[in-house]
């Protein structure tokens, strides 16, 4: 079995597995608030039924692993049911105890990416960068019967669905971007969606928090190990959690500021990685860099007042990254950037807080329980009209960017920050 946590952080305190899942009392009322459960109106698919799962698990009653298994697999980890839950049951959290439960040891390629991650990030982007460029020739699709039958279906998904293929990667970008000037005002932690597939991202949030904060300074962060962490490499994520702590603790006492929502809240969490006796240490100083760290849109919400509006094309709206609003309570702090940064043409979308259905791999994973959740999402921006859907993390851009051209071309999907620095951008030339 590979290992797990062990001990989680619950609204009652830390606590163990067991005594994490027998905090639910079975009422129902997170299963409205589940997108799975919506789609498939299945028991084992909703968050009372992940608990009850990972609870027999624990005692030992689990007969069938297999639909255990499917169960698990198909939680978004969205945090929907934590929000709306009374008690606040962690069933995110425990979703991913009970798959490392099962699958024991990670899959081979999660192993190498994680290990590549510490030891050679720099070999990994060369690897993306000749993938890119294949890709911008048009022939990556040559690889995909290679890869379904090296047992790599979820790459080949991958490479069908996402369209980005840059041609420089932030890290490149970034010399440019520090020659302007660098100051103390903040630290930019660079997620890897921002600094490996959308590049772009990260140099608007350089640009818009260098206009709004005065001059700041790249972390040079590691990944912030949340692709270790849900796939059962605990100690590469720890590794790479004391590593940020480390470089974060070094570079002074400034904000460390993420734009992928995902990757922030994670940060956030990183004290419950450190929850036993031997790891106090860690544990405070985990403590101290999670108070440190913000997510890009708490910047914005809280400069929204000084912000212009940018020249746009039609309505404006948001969608809810579901670690920005579940991960991190954050429902107002982007809206108020993006009411401001869109003035009179922003107008709230239906379901703006429901999840998408990206959740990093399962759109390639679960293609048609994505594909369904995804629909429902398109529909709430033809409803209104969108013509332009914000957000702030990676697999939101990437499912939401795959939907709109499935479902409704007339929309395209921007980070806050890319209309934020536009907004800003445009008052700098006016």
């Amino acid at each position: 079995m590979a290992e797990t946590l062990g001990r989680l952080r619950t609204a009652l305190g830390d606590r163990g597995d067991y005594d994490a899942a027998a905090q639910c009392s079975r009422c129902g009322y997170c299963e409205q608030a589940c997108p799975t459960y919506v789609a498939t109106g299945r028991e084992a698919q909703s968050p009372r039924g992940r608990a009850q799962i990972v609870r027999l698990m624990l005692e030992g009653k689990l007969d069938d692993p297999a639909a255990a298994e499917e169960a698990l697999s198909t939680c978004l980890l969205c945090g929907a049911c934590q929000t709306v839950c009374y008690a606040k049951v962690p069933v995110p959290d425990l979703a991913l105890e009970g798959r490392r439960m099962l699958r024991g040891k990670p899959h081979w390629l999660v192993r190498r990416a994680s290990r590549l991650l510490i030891e050679d990030p720099r070999r990994l982007a060369a690897f993306l960068k000749i993938g890119y460029f294949f890709k911008r020739l048009g022939l990556s699709w040559l690889s995909a019967p290679l890869l379904r039958l090296a047992g790599l279906p979820v790459l080949a998904s991958m490479d069908e669905h996402v369209r980005e293929a840059p041609r420089r990667l932030l890290d490149d970008e970034l010399p440019a971007l520090r020659a302007a000037g660098e100051g103390d005002a903040w630290l930019y932690f660079a997620p890897c969606g921002p600094r490996s597939l959308f590049p772009r991202v990260g140099a608007a949030t350089w640009r818009a928090l260098t206009a709004l904060r005065g001059p700041g300074r790249f972390l040079d962060n590691a990944c912030c190990g949340l692709l270790a962490h849900n796939y059962g490499e605990l100690e590469d994520a720890r590794t790479l959690a004391r590593r940020n702590i480390e470089r974060a603790e070094a570079a002074g006492e400034a904000e460390a500021v993420g734009d992928c929502s995902s990757c922030v809240a994670f940060l956030k969490t990183y004290p419950q990685m450190f929850l036993g006796d031997a790891d106090a240490a860690w544990r405070e100083r985990a403590e101290r860099f999670a108070a440190r760290v913000k997510d890009v849109v708490e910047v914005y919400g809280s400069c929204a007042a000084g912000l212009p509006a940018a020249a746009s094309a039609g309505t404006v709206s948001y969608h809810d990254s579901c670690r920005a609003l579940n991960g991190q309570g954050l429902r107002d702090e982007p809206r108020r950037a993006a009411r401001a940064a869109a003035g009179g043409t922003f107008v709230e979308m239906p379901d703006a807080d429901v999840c998408c259905g990206g959740a990093g791999a399962f759109a390639f994973t679960h293609e048609e329980l994505s594909d369904e959740i995804l629909r429902r999402k398109a529909g709430g921006a033809v409803s209104i009209g969108a013509r332009t859907v914000l957000t702030s993390s990676t697999s939101c851009l990437i499912q939401l960017a795959r939907g709109f051209r499935k479902y409704y071309p007339d929309a395209t999907v921007l980070h806050l920050s890319e209309y934020v620095a536009r907004a800003l951008d445009g008052r700098r030339g006016a």
